[in-house]
């Protein structure tokens, strides 16, 4: 089915593959959504920088999208996708542009090999137009077409390299293989025929990184649509290995179908496995979950046209022990070093062959490693104990009959060194024979009436057990005797049959198996594989065996200076590079799914606090102490040690710095300092009946070495331990100065500890800052993690920093234990506080004495000719946010010319229950799917539905949702107009003309209450009447008409105002009468927010004030006018301090009255809530004084809200009893309080706490144009 590449520009750069009936449309889309929800999508970062780039996938019937504004990308049809990934901040689309059929197992499935692929991006159009430069693409640099128009410039323009350009090299290079058809990851014993993405093997899907996303999106659909999704054949599952098909002819066929006339086919499949993919010596052995090296699983398939089915399959895999063999020119060079103990290496060693007998059932091990080349050997001794401790051999004993795990030792080289060469191996079937009769083969039959259909097939016989085969490498002696396997098998089928094959037959079978051999040895070892020639051929000849030495000289080059950069591609491809996170396919339910899990940490993961244990001793070359007590420094006071459940003992000078041990690493007396530490913690373990600690890996650098031991339950949760050296000494060549690192993952924290030796010499301090970076930025473990990549890291060691003081007054501080100024002086901590080395780590305060130099045996320092100055040369630093260190000390041992240092620390972890997450993401997910729809890919309008998918939840408990640039709360809409900014009217009327709002409320309107919102109007009314206070008050002078045409001269005309001008308060016309009550007025509108004014108190006529006037306030009292509208500061006699500038009463009651009523936005109303309750001017507890300047009695409930003042709020604010200053009294007059004449009243003493209240700018909102004209009619006031 022909697939065509489309190409959308704006408003969103969007790429669609679209069938004949269906269009896959995936599209770039920037949001905030990640940062609502604190996702990381640096995966997703659009290059230009412009926010977060996502990806958005609809799948639709053609005739239900509009692909009007799509162009084609490229003139050639795809033949599927592989997925989506990240490279250089830019998301990618891979497609497949060109394959070659290469295999037929059955009629109808095909297996095509992968040629070609390009990469399209979806948020950048920089690579459009740019080649992926892979094989097909090259052009010789030096090639000239010769002709007159030649432009030698257009030659030297630096072409942009795409950044995809080794992805498509590597998907490109032949070794990749997908089916449209069947099911390739799994063997005909296991296919499905129905859902052939729903049983894909993960181990073997090659692009399972890159399709994830789109597999979980596939998952969401509905059934009807996946169905479709599938049948498109748009999505591509692939694997690596080999593939290929070869025609039995009738004639030659052991297998005669007599009425058809057709030839059967002989297929042959190699499946190798993502899980622990790299190169030759990028990868080798195992892994903590059981996965090694270059595991391969390879089916040989044989049909014939009656339906029959015969297949079989075989395993090969990496010796399943943890061991690393490091590359050289020279093959001496390449020793195998093994990095675990046999107690550490047990559990993997168990997990892998477990999840072999689940897949395969019993299984035969085939070791042709040699028993006489020794780090073969070793390989070979620690395999068979392994396979005696296996848990599958436990219950069956010595009855091997019984055991699911059999082990067969059979030395290649030994075996064919005779003169019969490589057909002496043939005698591998003496040793199979009975495992291949139990473990028989598949064997199934289809009908020719179901060729074509979808219906199962009928299992005749199936295949029981494996063979696992290994060498070395698993390439070159592995493939051989995999091939004599598959005859084995194979002619067990013909036998049952009665039937013989020709050797025309088998010469079609070797061909397979060396085009299979040679396929895999490319991939792993960068070449076509050895001993080709008798697979093909049957026998070795001259011109084999030169080829022979010539792919092993080209496997040297590669192996040493290109397998690196092969390792990187292949794990960018995985989706295993440090910092590489999958592509982020934009789905809204399951962002918010995310966000929730992240909050419910707690439910799915548990904290875990231990203790791990470091020491560093400079053995200075000498053995002698392997046989002394170590306990002082390993296990201080007999518990510190045993309480740890991670010991790392770091060891420098473990040999003497000699050439000969300085251009060789010897592992022999590191091994026996293993033993002597081990049996130091075995013993104290008895003692205090814990577990015993076990190896879990060693690393030595000449004279540098690092143990690593851990309690044996803690192994479940470690994975991953990679160790690394770093040679510092000559300018890197040497070994006799550097470091030695191990990593690890304990759960989800990553560790790293670095034991180091640095340049010696009392001024070369600079050096030692120098091998301090170089071993920082230098040493590297897999996957390019650096020391800094971790979470906790540790360094300990020998590094060499001294004391900056002359030889007699170290000694002399040192005898008088004066350590501080010794301190002070020592040069690790100066280059420290200088920020030259180790930046950002930390060290305890050292409380022993300087570890360096003694004479041997004694607790006396150096008395020597050199006469070496007492330093602090062995030291631990750390650093991470997890690690709190608990001790610092050093042990008295004395067989060294210095003295061990040890360190104790508190690590926390999070432990995470991978399973319960999983459950409790599902949970979520069904849940919110529930809730919501799905998004689409092919809108063209910014203006998505992302918001109203997500969902936006209160961030506290009795708040709103949170707003967003298109989501506002109903309240902000309500008061301001969003297009012109402009604060709009507000038009909230009581539901009844005899209701004003409730006055008990909390100021806090998302407060919980049982008030209710709106009261009658004379409910409190009376209440207020009798509490008003009869002193003498009397109006202020005929200052309001000035204020007022003030006002209304620079107040600019409301082009949105309607309605009729508001009527002001009789309180304040001219005529100066007192208003009359007026009860059935309509009440004005809400209040707004006002700072009350400072006014000063007047011994005035008390006169009736209208306390309806304004239905929205509480009972007001009537107000004092100033005795003088003077512009004066009122100052304190006793204090001298000034008053705060205040308005008249009449300007100010003019201005309130006057003013329409203009909300402020949410923000300021917030602001003003916080002023006014919990700002400079807050009430002291008991204070029932409101923000506005009413009274209240501690009965009425908490203070109202601050809103608009009128003049009986004035009025309330300026009488003598409603403050508690009383400047008669000589009390000092604060802001926001009125001096008061001693009168007291019933009132007085819920007053009596009020404080000062915020400044009246404080409650103006910044839009407020009305309020701030009002604010410069304010004059200063001073008390009569």
């Amino acid at each position: 089915m022909s697939i065509k590449v489309l190409l959308r520009s704006d408003p969103h750069r969007a790429l669609a593959l679209v069938t004949s009936s269906h269009a896959l449309i995936i599209r770039h889309s920037s949001s905030s959504i990640e940062s609502f929800f604190g996702l990381s999508s640096s995966s997703a970062q659009g290059s230009s920088g412009n926010g977060v780039a996502r990806c958005m996938v609809e799948f639709s019937i053609l005739n239900a999208v509009d692909l009007s504004d799509y162009r084609p990308l490229t003139p050639l049809p795809v033949e599927g996708t592989l997925g989506l990934i990240t490279v250089d901040n830019d998301v990618f689309l891979c497609v497949v542009h060109g394959s070659t059929r290469v295999a037929t197992v059955r009629p109808g499935e095909t297996v095509q090999r992968v040629e070609g692929v390009e990469f399209y991006c979806l948020n950048n159009d920089s690579y459009d137009n740019i080649p992926g430069l892979g094989l097909s693409s090259y052009q010789d640099p030096f090639w000239q077409d010769g002709s007159e128009n030649d432009n030698s410039n257009d030659r030297r323009e630096t072409t942009v390299e795409h950044p995809c350009a080794a992805l498509k090299k590597l998907l490109s290079g032949g070794s990749f293989y997908y089916s449209s058809d069947f099911d390739l990851t799994n063997r005909l014993q296991d296919r499905s025929t129905h859902n052939v993405f729903d049983t894909l093997d993960d181990e073997f899907l090659w692009n399972s990184y890159m399709i994830k996303p789109l597999m979980g999106f596939r998952a969401r659909l509905q059934d009807h649509e996946r169905e479709a999704l599938d049948a498109s054949r748009i999505l591509t599952s692939a694997i690596r290995g080999f593939a290929l098909s070869i025609i039995i002819p009738m004639t030659i066929s052991p297998i005669r179908h007599s009425d058809s006339g057709l030839p059967s086919i002989l297929t042959l499949i190699s499946r190798l496995s993502c899980r622990r993919a790299g190169t030759r010596f990028n990868a080798r052995g195992i892994d903590d979950d059981g996965n090694v090296a270059n595991f391969v699983e390879t089916e040989t398939i044989f049909y014939v046209p009656s339906g029959l089915c015969f297949s079989y399959t075989q395993i090969r895999g990496s010796i399943p022990i943890f061991w690393e063999q490091a590359p050289g020119l020279l093959p001496g060079q390449q020793k195998i070093q093994i990095t675990r103990s046999v107690e550490a290496t047990q559990p993997a060693f168990d997990k892998h062959f477990e999840e072999l007998e689940r897949a395969y059932g019993a299984v035969h091990i085939l070791n042709l490693l040699s028993e006489t080349k020794p780090g073969e050997l070793e390989l070979t001794e620690r395999y068979r104990y392994h396979v005696r401790h296996c848990s599958l051999n436990s219950s069956a004993g010595k009855n091997t009959e019984r055991q699911i795990i059999r082990e067969t030792e059979f030395d290649f080289h030994a075996q064919t060194k005779g003169p019969s060469g490589y057909e002496a191996a043939s005698a591998i079937h003496t040793f199979v024979r009975d495992s291949a009769d139990g473990f028989a083969y598949c064997l199934v039959q289809k009908s020719n009436d179901s060729l074509k259909s979808n219906t199962d097939d009928s299992v005749i016989l199936q295949q029981e057990g494996v063979f696992r085969t290994n060498c070395l490498d698993c390439l070159d002696r592995t493939n051989l005797i995999q091939t004599l396997i598959s005859k084995i098998a194979i002619e067990s089928f013909f036998g049952q049959r009665r039937e013989v094959a020709g050797p025309d037959f088998w010469i079609r079978h070797s061909s397979l198996w060396a085009d299979n051999g040679d396929s895999l040895s490319k991939i792993y070892a960068g070449t076509g594989a050895l001993k080709t020639s008798f697979t093909r051929h049957g026998k070795m000849s001259l011109a084999g065996a030169l080829a022979d030495a010539r792919k092993s000289a080209t496997r040297m080059y590669i192996n040493n200076f290109a397998d690196k950069s092969r390792q990187n591609v292949m794990d960018m491809l995985l989706g295993r590079l440090i910092g590489q996170v999958p592509v982020h396919l934009y789905d809204p339910i399951n962002d918010f799914v995310s966000g929730e899990v992240n909050k419910r940490t707690a439910e799915y993961s548990s904290p875990k606090s231990f203790k791990i244990w470091v020491g560093t001793f400079n053995l200075n070359g000498r053995i002698a102490g392997i046989n002394e007590d170590l306990s002082p420094w390993l296990c201080p006071g007999g518990k510190a040690g045993q309480q740890a459940e991670i010991v790392v003992v770091g060891f420098q000078e473990i040999v003497e710095l000699s050439p000969q041990h300085i251009m060789s690493t010897d592992p022999t007396v590191r091994q026996m300092w293993e033993r002597a530490v081990k049996r130091t913690l075995d013993e104290q373990a008895k003692k205090s009946k814990t577990e015993e600690y076990v190896l879990l890996r060693s690393g030595q650098l000449v004279g540098a070495a690092l143990l690593v031991f851990v309690r044996s339950s803690a192994l479940e949760h470690i994975k991953n331990v990679e160790g690394s050296v770093k040679k510092t000494g000559l300018s890197g060549m040497a070994g006799n100065k550097g470091a030695v690192a191990i990593r690890m993952n304990y759960a989800d924290t990553r560790i790293c500890f670095v034991t180091a030796h640095l340049a010696a010499g009392f001024a070369n301090y600079d050096e030692r800052n120098k091998d301090y970076n170089t071993i920082t930025h230098g040493l590297r473990f897999q996957r390019n993690y650096s020391i800094e990549d971790h979470d906790a890291i540790i360094w300990l060691g020998d590094f060499n920093y001294r004391i900056g003081l002359n030889d007699e007054k170290v000694r002399r501080l040192a005898q008088l234990g004066d350590l501080h100024t010794l301190y002070d002086n020592d040069q690790l901590n100066l280059q420290m506080v200088a920020g030259l080395t180790f930046p950002f780590y930390s060290e305890s305060k050292i409380t022993f004495m300087p570890t360096y130099r003694y004479d041997v045996g004694t607790d006396v320092y150096d008395t020597s000719e050199k006469h070496r100055i007492p330093a602090w040369c062995d030291r631990v630093l750390w650093k991470g946010k997890n690690l709190r260190q608990v001790s610092y000390d050093s042990a008295p041992l004395r067989f060294s010319d210095h003295r061990p240092v040890y360190a104790e620390f508190q690590i926390k972890v999070n432990v995470v229950d991978e399973a319960l997450k999983e459950r409790l993401s599902l949970e979520l997910y069904r849940q919110r799917r529930n809730e919501v729809g799905d998004a689409t890919a092919n809108k063209k309008s910014d203006d998505l539905d992302d918001e109203d998918l997500i969902g936006y939840d209160p961030i506290e408990p009795g708040l709103p949702p949170a707003s967003s640039d298109r989501r506002r709360l109903i309240s902000v809409l309500t008061v301001r107009k969003l297009a012109t900014g402009v604060p709009a009217r507000s038009n909230i009327k009581p539901p009844q003309p005899d209701l004003i709002p409730n006055p008990q409320r909390p100021s806090n309107p998302f407060s919980p209450t049982a008030e209710p919102d709106w009261v009658e109007k004379t409910s409190s009314a009376p209440q207020a009447l009798n509490r008003a206070p009869t002193s003498s008050i009397h109006h202020p002078p005929d200052m309001s008409s000035v204020s007022r045409s003030r006002e209304s001269s620079n107040r600019p005309t409301d082009p949105r105002r309607t309605g009729p001008e508001p009527i002001s308060d009789p309180s304040l016309t001219r005529s100066n009468k007192p208003p009359t009550d007026n009860l059935s007025r309509k009440p004005a509108p809400p209040p707004i927010p006002k700072k009350p004014a400072v006014l000063s108190p007047s011994s005035a006529k008390p006169e009736d004030q209208d306390l309806s006037r304004h239905g929205d306030a509480a009972p007001k009292k009537p107000f004092p006018p100033p005795s003088s509208t003077a512009a004066t500061t009122s100052r304190n006699p006793s204090t001298g301090s000034s008053l705060p500038r205040a308005s008249t009463a009449g300007a100010a009651a003019v201005a309130v009255a006057e003013e329409d009523y203009h909300p402020t936005s949410i923000n300021a109303r917030i602001q003003q809530l916080r002023l006014a309750g919990s700002g400079p001017g807050r009430q002291q507890e008991g204070s029932h004084h409101s923000p506005s300047g009413s009274t209240g009695s501690p009965d009425n409930g908490p203070p109202l809200p601050p809103r608009r003042r009128t003049s009986s709020d004035i009025a309330m604010s300026t009488h003598p009893n409603s403050s508690t200053g009383n400047s008669h009294h000589g009390n000092t007059t604060t802001a926001g309080q009125l001096p008061s004449n001693g009168n007291s009243s019933s009132v007085e003493p819920a007053m009596s706490q009020s404080q000062p209240q915020p400044q009246p700018q404080a409650l103006l909102d910044a839009n407020d144009t009305d309020m701030r004209r009002s604010l410069q009619t304010w004059k200063p006031l001073r008390p009569d």
